[in-house]
């Protein structure tokens, strides 16, 4: 990263030690600030939350509650977090450089299969004006955390996402010893992450996190060189959901916690397995789901064995292995906040131990209200399928779910509930208003502006107009359920001199009859036509074309003359998604090669 600002403090790493003490503090710091309380006083105060997080619903249904305590000073006051990096050693992992630490993606240390790079550093919390006595870092001089890039596809950014992880018995911050620290770069307005989290916290059916705004001041002494503390703008820090915050927020802290990866609940009966099983593997385990809590996944398989027997109602599945109503709300509020890309990841599966019941926790939530910013930048990653229900139909859960009519029922009440009471345009504005005063001081001020891709004119557009997309996104919802639901087209094969192509049955949930229309072409926008086909059939085929690359593009229609398209795309750099294509390749010796997206 170019450096932009240097601010230089003094004496400790560059710092004046500002002797000032901190004024109030909330119920949440007090009881977990070892400092203040005996192991008792604690024990105490989590018995209180345990006792007050927990609702029962008219039909005698119990369901989990956040502690509204913790969000007392989640607010729009600006933490400034000073940084300080330098090399360690070997043991650690931390023996490298912080521009080694900046240079790589996910997706490197991936390939290789190795650990992400990490550097110690010093992390002192204050002000503009430094660190307060009794402030995280106060007086230091030695390292108390380390730091490493996080994310995934958005580590491809210049601008990193970072986790601060402090060290043992070196303290915490507002409780937490784990600090994710995000940039959003690729989010023009800056602020959707805190936006989502902090409407879940009036979502009484949900779990929220909390969220804070940071302005991040970094010193690299890995360089060799002591130049002071360079301005790396404007974060929000978002709550590392882990066994210490399932703790904070009342939950069961020795229960099961997953964080979902790209995991669609099928069986996958080669990977989730038991820790005792002799052909476990925890890597192979995590590709679907990363562990965050206990590890006996024995709750797990049996939810998973029975949502993938058909001949078990899925009524029956919900009733025994899920809380339906915070099911039908986390559904409901991504359906409402176009949070598209929510499908198999972007969210933590969570059960108390000794509990048969899984709940939904969100995470990630700057995919959300994208509509205008998607339009005005010409970006293609929210279209077609993915809006309303039809965005889930790939997922074995949601799939069984919404065939369901008495959830489909549920999932309604929940987002009318939602957008009448709770995410309304008015409400919305008035975030948005208190959320511009704090984001754009920083944002067309280096290092921010170098890299927003909105104009100021485009800014205020997007910002305007967000709150209309609730409605938007209702009727998207409505028209859903009216339309064919999505299908995938199988694979195609050459067979007798004929190239067969086929795909699954599109699901209609007024059970209307359904009719194809499929266009064999050799370009995605299939006008170079091949091939065509109208009919009830799901197979066509035709004469082998010769070797080259295929598009074949797959539409379901209703009597009602509504359409869906099929779940396949193909993605190009410069141009985005263009939905319902497959794309594949015939070779010069026959054999086919089908176009996957590459991440």
């Amino acid at each position: 990263m170019k450096k932009k600002k240097r601010k230089s403090i003094g004496i400790v790493f560059g710092f004046i030690v500002v002797a000032a003490a901190i004024a109030g503090s909330n119920i949440y710091n007090y009881y977990f600030n070892t400092d203040n309380q005996s192991q008792a006083e604690t024990e105490t105060f989590l018995q209180v939350i345990d006792n007050k997080n927990i609702s029962t619903d008219e039909s005698g249904v119990s369901h989990i509650r956040d502690v509204d305590a913790l969000y007392e000073d989640d607010g729009m006051d600006v933490v400034t977090m000073y940084l300080t990096v330098r090399q360690g050693n070997e043991i650690e992992g931390t023996n490298h450089t912080w521009e080694e630490v900046n240079s790589h993606s996910a997706y490197y240390y991936d390939e290789l299969g190795i650990p992400r790079y990490k550097v110690e550093a010093l992390l002192q919390v204050g002000t503009e004006e430094g660190i307060p006595a009794g402030n995280l870092g106060f007086g230091r001089t030695a390292p108390n955390a380390t730091v490493q890039i996080r994310g995934q596809s958005s580590s491809k950014n210049v601008q990193k996402n970072y986790k601060i992880k402090l060290k043992e018995n070196q303290g915490n911050w507002n409780g937490q010893t784990t600090i994710d620290l995000n940039k959003h770069q690729t989010d023009g307005l800056r602020f959707r992450n805190k936006l989502g989290f902090d409407i879940l916290k009036n979502v009484e059916q949900l779990m929220s996190l909390r969220t804070q705004f940071v302005h991040l001041y970094v010193n690299d002494l890995t360089d060799g060189s002591d130049d002071g503390f360079e301005d790396y703008g404007l974060y929000t820090q978002v709550e590392q959901l882990n066994k210490t915050a399932l703790r904070a927020h009342g939950l069961d802290r020795y229960g099961q916690l997953y964080k979902v990866n790209f995991f669609e609940f099928f069986r996958y009966e080669d990977a989730i397995k038991l820790e005792t099983d002799p052909g476990y593997d925890v890597s192979k385990f995590e590709q679907y789901l990363e562990i965050k809590g206990d590890s006996d996944h024995t709750k797990l398989i049996d939810m998973l064995d029975d949502l993938n027997d058909y001949s078990i109602s899925i009524d029956e599945v919900l009733d025994k292995h899920f809380d339906r109503e915070n099911l039908a709300y986390w559904l409901a509020f991504n359906i409402l906040t176009g949070n598209v890309d929510t499908q198999s990841r972007n969210c933590y599966l969570y059960s108390p131990k000794n509990e048969n019941v899984w709940y939904f926790i969100s995470w990630d939530l700057d995919g959300a209200f994208r509509i205008k910013e998607n339009e005005i930048l010409t970006r293609t990653d929210y279209g077609s399928w993915e809006k309303g229900v039809s965005n889930y139909w790939g997922n074995v859960l949601f799939n069984r779910c919404l065939k369901s009519d008495s959830f489909r029922e549920e999932l309604d009440r929940a987002i009318l509930d939602l957008k009448e009471n709770v995410i309304t345009p008015n409400r919305i504005s008035e975030m948005i208003t208190d959320y511009r005063a704090v984001v754009e001081q920083y944002l067309w001020n280096a290092p921010d502006i170098t890299y927003e891709q909105l104009t100021p004119k485009q800014y205020d557009e997007v910002a305007l107009e967000l709150p209309n997309q609730i409605e938007e996104n209702y009727e998207h919802y409505l028209a859903s359920l009216e339309k064919p639901l999505p299908f995938y087209v199988g694979e195609p094969v050459i067979e007798d001199g004929k190239l067969l192509m086929n795909w699954d049955t599109a699901y209609d949930f007024q059970q209307d009859e359904i009719t194809y229309k499929a266009v064999l072409s050799r370009n995605n926008d299939g006008t170079d036509v091949v091939a065509t086909y109208e009919g009830v059939w799901t197979k066509i085929s035709c004469d082998v074309p010769e070797p080259g690359e295929y598009f074949l593009s797959v539409r379901a229609y209703d009597e009602k003359g509504n359409s869906q398209e099929c779940f396949d795309y193909y993605e190009e750099a410069e141009v985005g998604k263009t939905f319902g294509v497959l794309c594949f390749y015939i070779n010069e010796d026959g054999t086919i090669d089908r176009y996957t997206v590459v991440e």
